[in-house]
């Protein structure tokens, strides 16, 4: 289904973000794997001890992207560093990708079978408010009613 691209040369740690590298490149989504780490922890000599690496960075839209694939608990840990990045670094935008939401593009693309797809929660709504249009308030093809 998918081409040779950049994904294919990009030395991953884990499957799951081979293929949603793989889902960008066929999309033309120009990305960087692991491009910088944000230190959010810090000993008392101000030297940083911790620091939380996104999965991708989608250069156009300026976001990092984490994959979150994992049993909860480090579901937990995950959401507590994006939380801190997000404290730290107000104007740095990151969104996580969680394994519902990861298995639902995977089917929808073709890269899994649906089969186990019962027990898997709906993927989660984009954050931001809907976006409503009124058929009736719509000009009809293009042009004023009238």
């Amino acid at each position: 289904m998918f081409e040779t691209g950049p994904a294919d040369a990009t030395e991953f740690a884990h499957n799951s973000e081979r293929q949603f590298a793989r889902l960008l490149d066929f999309y033309g989504i120009e990305w960087e794997y692991e491009p910088r780490g944000f230190p959010i922890a810090w000993d008392h000599e101000g030297k940083p001890t911790r620091f939380f690496t996104p999965d991708f960075y989608l250069v156009k839209d300026d976001l990092f992207i984490e994959i979150t694939t994992m049993n909860q608990k480090l579901v937990t840990k995950k959401n507590r560093k994006v939380r801190r990045l997000k404290e730290l670094y107000p104007d740095v935008a990151c969104k996580v990708f969680y394994q519902r939401d990861y298995l639902h593009l995977l089917v929808k693309y073709g890269l899994e079978e649906p089969d186990h797809m019962d027990e898997v929660a709906p993927p989660t709504r984009i954050p931001g408010p809907p976006q409503v249009t009124r058929v009736a308030d719509e000009p009809l093809g293009g042009q004023a009613a009238g």
